[in-house]
């Protein structure tokens, strides 16, 4: 079976199985028994319709409609198809909506209208206004194109968006910025030479006008050849904008000395001939799919200096328009925009634009492994998958938005909003807020044992960008500047981060020294100490913090979390410092949740099971979180006498005798934990009378364990910690599963003292 073959088969699988299809709808409030039913239809959803029809802008309030979007198409264009109809486009269509839910969480139904007739058209999609909160045209013929956006955006008081043309438009203008940028031109003063008269290649031309390029520097070629003035063939008031007034005629005629080549036509239209004809360092964009006007490597065997960008996946420099519209959808949905207007899509533009000179986030990195996300002429453009494009873009279209008053929900707190956008990307960004505020009034020196690997890096690199410590790593200097290279990051060693060198550092003495003080009368020789400050990191960054040259060390992305914390316990155990327990935040779909003892103790006696119930309680107020403690067994408030009940039993009668102002309740089964009902029915009058907990704490390390990783594998829970207790916040343990966002969080965890929390 040919690889052709095996692709088609895969495509449909996916499309067929486990259901057909690549959407459905989910109710977003509950409906388990009468009372729901009563407040989801009648009678209670009478209230609703009377809000809205006493005021329609309250419909963005009781109703999806300001988070529903309209993929509508007739399929009479569907890209690199054509004209197949509107049934046969759905399967494009369902993708669109389903790249707006992943991209931007905006709900998206798809419209297939069997109808050819741009005015009937233009009709029923303005029919359909008062379902949604937008319309995103999609697929449609020109000139049919811009007589259906033309008549919606008369009628309509919400915006409409023909994607085709202005979202590849967007996408265009950000990646021309910014190869302009590369070769060192500007705007004002290249000729641009276009293939393809089509509604995208019209509509990036009046972008680039929009940009600064003068119209006269514009020469407009389709398969006619050039567009000029008197031509009289396959014309259309919107190529006639472009017309010259030349006696030139072909492609060939007017590429000598072109800046950039824009292509949205068809394969092999651009020749090396013709590409030898352009000025030095060309902008070649050749967007046509599949097969481009040029391939890259022909273009590059005349012009090696030649910035490329073509709409394939597997060349650099994707022009695609999934970097533009769920984002530019998001930011004016979010203010009521009643249309999206030139502004809106110039800030597009920069936003993308500008996220692309920035450093590669650590997610784009790993969605893109083996490539090079470093801007520059390979790297115009971000990846689809950076998460950072739905804050950056749809922050600056909503304010765009406000300030060209087109908005009719305002936002008053930009900033609060861009953190309410990280946070539907980054599930812990909303939860980790108070954490980093109270890091920022408190610059702390962290120490990562583990200074070489790329999450560290990366973690450093956002340290600096988002908070004010200043970090320490351990490493070899020519690996890390290696690594830092390869990433694409901007650290500079001694300028944005200090570093020691196992192998060569100025105080290799002083540490083996101080090694061998703490060790003398515990089996530590001065041999031994020499050989553990040359090959342990996690023991180099623990003596570091106890001479006082750091505040708090990270360490444990790679080996056994028992190893690590030996030595921690060897160095930092003194001063009434022991580790108390590890605490796993798992941020779950409704919210957090934590697990204790995770790691230290296998089988903690009930002095230990208090301390690590105080520790997580104070932990978890770090947060802004209320803690609701479970002590989690088998028994169920003294059901059995065997197991770990016990412990728990005799754990929750000390911290009674010792008063504690958290909640906390037990013992109990997890069912039992999360059920304020079924609690009351097994103890009535139980101290934790209403909602979930939200600690759970258990008596083995092997159930605290198995259920933080049930709840990371299977449970799509994303684990913030663990959080090393009782050291003071001077040392903390990560798995080595942690991502360079996770390493970011324990940054600021660390970077708090332990005063600013209790």
């Amino acid at each position: 079976m040919s690889d052709t073959t095996n692709l088609r088969q895969a495509a449909l699988d996916y499309h067929e199985f486990p259901k057909p299809g690549k959407l459905e709808i989910r109710a977003t409030k509950p409906l388990a028994n009468g009372r729901d039913l009563a407040r989801a239809y009648s009678p209670g959803v009478a209230e609703a319709c009377l809000e809205i029809k006493e005021d329609p802008a309250a419909a963005a309030r009781y109703t999806a409609r300001g988070n529903l979007v309209a993929v509508v198409s007739n399929g009479s264009a569907v890209l690199g198809l054509g004209n197949i109809g509107a049934l046969a486009s759905k399967p494009v269509m369902e993708g669109k909506a389903v790249l707006f839910k992943k991209f931007a969480g905006i709900d998206c139904f798809d419209i297939e209208v069997d109808e050819a007739d741009p005015e009937k058209l233009a009709d029923i999609v303005c029919a359909l206004g008062p379902t949604f909160g937008a319309i995103n045209l999609e697929d449609i013929k020109a000139p049919d194109c811009f007589t259906v956006e033309r008549i919606c955006r008369e009628r309509m008081n919400i915006p409409v968006f023909h994607d085709d043309q202005h979202g590849t438009a967007i996408v265009v203008g950000a990646a021309a910025k910014n190869a302009l940028h590369v070769a060192g031109k500007s705007f004002e003063d290249i000729k641009i030479v276009s293939t393809g008269g089509g509604a995208a290649g019209i509509a990036c031309l009046n972008m680039l006008l929009k940009l600064g390029v003068k119209r006269e520097n514009v020469w407009l070629c389709d398969i006619h050849g050039l567009v000029y003035e008197g031509r009289e063939v396959d014309m259309n008031p919107s190529k006639a904008e472009f017309a010259q007034a030349s006696d030139l005629r072909t492609l060939e005629d007017v590429i000598p000395e072109a800046d950039m080549f824009l292509g949205l036509s068809g394969p092999r239209v651009l020749s090396p001939e013709l590409v030898r004809k352009m000025t030095n360092r060309p902008i070649i964009f050749a967007l046509a799919n599949p097969t481009p006007e040029i391939l890259p490597e022909l273009a590059r065997e005349v012009a090696p200096d030649a910035i490329i960008a073509t709409g394939r996946s597997d060349f650099p420099n994707q022009v695609n328009n999934v970097l533009c519209f769920p984002f530019i959808f998001r930011g004016a949905l979010d203010v009521g925009a009643t249309t999206i207007n030139d502004e809106m899509q110039l800030a597009c533009i920069d936003g993308i634009a500008e996220l692309a000179r920035a450093t590669t986030s650590a997610e784009a990195a790993a969605a893109y492994q083996g490539e090079q996300l470093t801007f520059g002429a390979d790297y115009l453009i971000p990846k689809p998958f950076d998460p950072r494009l739905v804050s950056v873009v749809s922050s600056a279209v909503a304010q765009a938005a406000m300030e060209t008053g087109v908005a009719t929900r305002p936002i008053e707190d930009l900033e609060a909003y861009r953190a309410k956008l990280d946070g539907s990307v980054f599930k812990s960004a909303l939860l980790m807020r108070p954490v980093f505020q109270a890091a920022r009034q408190a610059p702390r020196r962290i120490v990562f044992a583990e200074g070489e690997d790329e999450r560290v890096l990366r973690c450093a690199q956002a340290m600096l960008e988002e908070t004010t410590e200043r970090p320490i790593l351990i490493g070899r200097p020519e690996v890390i500047e290696t690594r830092i290279a390869r990433a694409g990051l901007t650290l500079t060693l001694d300028k944005d981060f200090d570093l020691v060198n196992p192998e060569n550092d100025a105080r290799y003495r002083d540490y083996w020294e101080t090694y061998h003080e703490l060790m003398a009368r515990r089996g530590g020789t001065p041999d031994i100490a020499r050989a553990i400050m040359r090959t342990n990191t996690t023991a180099i960054g623990a003596v570091m913090v106890h001479r006082g040259e750091a505040d708090s060390l990270i360490c444990g992305t790679f080996g056994e979390f028992s190893w690590h914390l030996n030595y921690i316990i060897q160095i930092l155990g003194r001063d009434d410092l022991h580790p108390v327990g590890a605490l796993s935040m798992m941020i779950l779909e409704d919210g957090p949740l934590f697990v204790a003892d995770t790691q230290v103790h296998l089988h903690p006696d009930p002095d230990q099971i208090a301390e690590i119930a105080i520790g997580a309680a104070r932990h978890v107020r770090r947060f802004g979180i209320e803690p609701r403690i479970a002590f989690c067994s088998q028994s169920q408030f003294g059901n059995r006498g065997d197991g770990t009940g016990g412990r728990l039993r005799a754990a929750i009668r000390m911290l009674d005798a010792q008063g504690h102002d958290f909640c906390y309740e037990g013992e109990m089964n997890i069912d039992t934990a999360f059920d304020p009902e079924l609690r009351a029915r097994i103890l009535p009058g139980n101290r934790m009378p209403e909602g979930a907990a939200n600690v759970l704490v258990f008596a083995h390390a092997d159930a605290a364990s198995g259920v933080r990783n049930i709840l990371k594998m299977k449970g799509g829970g994303l684990e913030v910690g663990p959080i090393l207790m009782g050291m003071g916040n001077r040392a903390h343990i990560v798995s080595p599963s942690i991502t360079a966002r996770g390493l970011l969080n324990m940054s600021a965890i660390a970077g708090t003292p332990v005063a600013h929390y209790g």
